[in-house]
């Protein structure tokens, strides 16, 4: 590796031709491994890829009529609350981001930091999560479609007990078809499109926070009324607050992605930090506003509409049917550029670890087309393991919550196999920021620190067996209550024993992927296996 340089450019400089691509590419040399993705993304390009992740259209349409149903308008306190949280993990990450923009930052970054066992894990969790995230997206095109036009009910008229959860899983499969579809074709199809997609987002945000500004009704004191929801709740109303905060644990995270296109990226040690700050910033900002002064604009706050269709029905309900449902296609172009955001992070985290030879049929999943320049089959088959998890709930009235907070609680837990090894390494010694690049300094270990706890008090309450989330409608079962331990602990163990018994013995960067060997390097120090 090359040493770092005494003489740094001035501060608002343009880096110097090809110098910025040639540090990159021997930063990923760090881990065995040779250029094969193009690097054709911007700046733009990556913030729009975390903050599309993000979506900040798409959380707080889908879980609104969730957290306001169980929290009442001082469910908006969790938006803070997370944001503070998440923002800790975000600052890790983006020194993380400055050291190693590496594709699968969270599995490259958790074995880096800790050991090969414990990037296998926090990879296959993301890997599970991802999926299961891809599927709670797309179904978020049922929350708003039937409300744009009945005709998108297409399954009974909604009145049924099954039509709703089974109707979502209809149009998210064609939604997963077509994110499928584009990521097949390639980067630079992808980022026009997730591009475009933010660019309207954001602009559609502003005029929404504009037009719901000027329909306000009450003051901002609405964020204090709790709507008796901690009645009966074992902690009263923080009971009833923690159960609504999943609401807002939905939206602010996926800021890795910026840092996971890393490899197809110009300049991605210093351009990924900023894009994973600016995205979660941005989201905070512009999401609260949304939520903020949609309490302020409703009519009535006491409407059976707010907790079922949530702020879908605000929309309408204030701005009226033309400029509502006009609204209501920008939050749809919004959650198809989310998805495709999700898909596109599962793909390069498949592809990073079956680079590794640990995935099953890695050297085909690592493969790179040619024509394409991304890996085909991963888009393929992670489009078909998410339309799996929709087939498996298609009868499942509550599919919406369960669905997403089993998807959060595993990448929560694939955020915490990075932090926790990451604050090892700090207490250790051993983490060393890059040179001239985004660095906490000395405020480097109390974010780490409020980074895990943050990580670990989410986890339990995320996955906390309330019947609220997991079985809210009847027949009651204690494994649906359970539900989430249950299969995030499945997920985990069973995950962890196939590759301790199986996977762990074939590791190793594969031949045609790996860094070319130069004359007097040590190969322990390049790559963290053996090279096949």
């Amino acid at each position: 590796m090359t040493a770092p340089r005494d003489e740094r450019p001035a501060r608002n400089a343009p880096p110097a031709p090809h110098t910025a691509p040639v540090q990159d590419d021997e930063s990923l040399a760090e881990f065995g491994y040779r250029p094969e993705l193009k690097r054709t993304l911007g700046n733009f390009h990556t913030f729009a890829a975390g903050i599309s992740y993000i979506s900040i259209l798409t959380g707080t349409f889908q879980l609104f009529y969730f957290g306001f149903g169980h929290g009442g308008p001082a469910y908006w306190w969790s938006w803070p609350m997370v944001f503070v949280g998440q923002l800790m993990i975000a600052l890790s990450f983006a020194e993380l981001a400055a050291r190693h923009p590496v594709a699968g930052s969270v599995y490259n970054w958790a074995k880096r930091l800790g050991n090969p066992h414990i990037g296998w894990l926090a990879g296959w969790m993301m890997l599970v999560a991802s999926i299961v995230s891809l599927s709670a997206v797309a179904l978020a095109y049922q929350l708003t479609l039937p409300q744009i036009s009945s005709a998108f009910q297409i399954v009974g008229d909604g009145s049924g007990r099954y039509d709703v959860a089974t109707n979502g899983v209809l149009l998210a499969g064609a939604l997963i078809l077509f994110t499928t579809l584009v990521n097949a074709f390639g980067v630079k199809l992808m980022a026009r499109i997730n591009t475009a997609g933010v660019f309207i987002e954001l602009i559609a945000t502003v005029v929404l926070i504009v037009l719901f500004a000027v329909h306000v009704v009450r003051g901002p004191d609405v964020v204090l009324e709790t709507h008796h929801t901690g009645n009966g709740q074992s902690f009263g109303y923080l009971g009833a607050f923690l159960t609504a905060s999943l609401a807002s644990a939905y939206v602010m995270y996926g800021f890795d992605t910026a840092a996971s296109l890393g490899e197809e990226s110009l300049d991605p040690s210093r351009n990924a930090p900023c894009a994973i700050l600016r995205a979660l910033f941005a989201s905070f900002l512009l999401g609260g506003l949304i939520l903020l002064l949609a309490l302020m604009s409703a009519r009535s706050l006491n409407g059976e509409g707010l907790a079922t269709d949530g702020l879908q029905y605000i929309v309408l309900d204030v701005l009226g049917d033309t400029v509502g449902k006009a609204m209501l296609w920008c939050v749809l172009i919004a959650v198809t550029v989310c998805a495709l955001a999700v898909h596109t992070a599962a793909i390069r985290l498949a592809f990073a670890m079956s680079r590794d030879n640990n995935l099953p049929a890695a050297s085909l999943l690592a493969r790179v087309s040619p024509r394409f320049q991304t890996p085909v089959l991963p888009a393929v088959i992670v489009g078909v393991l998410s339309l799996g998890v929709l087939l498996i709930n298609i009868r499942q009235p509550q599919i919406f919550s369960v669905v997403t907070s089993i998807g959060i609680i595993m990448i929560y837990g694939a955020y915490l196999l990075v932090t926790t090894p990451m604050l090892i390494a700090r207490l250790g010694g051993r983490w060393q920021p890059a040179p001239g690049r985004f660095s906490l300094g000395r405020w480097g270990l109390p974010v780490n620190v409020l980074a895990v706890l943050w990580g670990v008090g989410m986890i339990i309450n995320l996955a906390w067996p309330r019947e609220a989330v997991y079985n809210a409608t009847p027949p009651h079962h204690w494994y649906l209550r359970w539900g989430a331990v249950l299969f995030v602990g499945a997920v985990a163990l069973g995950g962890f024993a196939y590759y301790w018994l199986v996977q762990r013995h074939r590791t190793g960067v594969l031949a045609e992927h790996a860094a070319q060997q130069q004359p007097g390097t040590d190969t322990k120090e390049r790559t963290p296996t053996h090279v096949r």
